[in-house]
């Protein structure tokens, strides 16, 4: 596992890339919520008023390290993170911020 830790504009962020064999499970969790590659479930986080975000790659086949995570684009959110301001199409790095 590779620990990254990410700045955001008014704080840090953990990123987090676990290699899976032919893929890579990617986050970047701040104190608030999460954002997270396609395997993730959004929607069981929510459960648990855990603000959580999937991004698609903006470039290439499947998000493969955290920079991936701040470039994707926001495909899915669930209430909690829509409830912070977080919308489909934005970047990663836009969903974090408001995390």
């Amino acid at each position: 596992m590779e620990f990254i830790e990410v700045r955001l504009s008014r704080k840090k962020a953990d990123g987090f890339v676990i290699p899976l064999g032919p893929a890579n499970l990617v986050a970047v969790k701040t104190d608030v919520g999460m954002v997270g590659c396609g395997a993730f479930d959004v929607a069981a986080l929510d459960s648990f008023s855990y603000p959580a975000v999937k991004v698609r790659p903006s470039l290439g086949p499947s998000i493969v390290d955290t920079n991936d995570i701040l470039t994707g684009i926001v495909k899915e959110a669930n209430r909690s993170a829509f409830g912070r301001g977080i919308r489909i199409g934005m970047t990663g790095r836009e969903a974090l911020e408001l995390l």
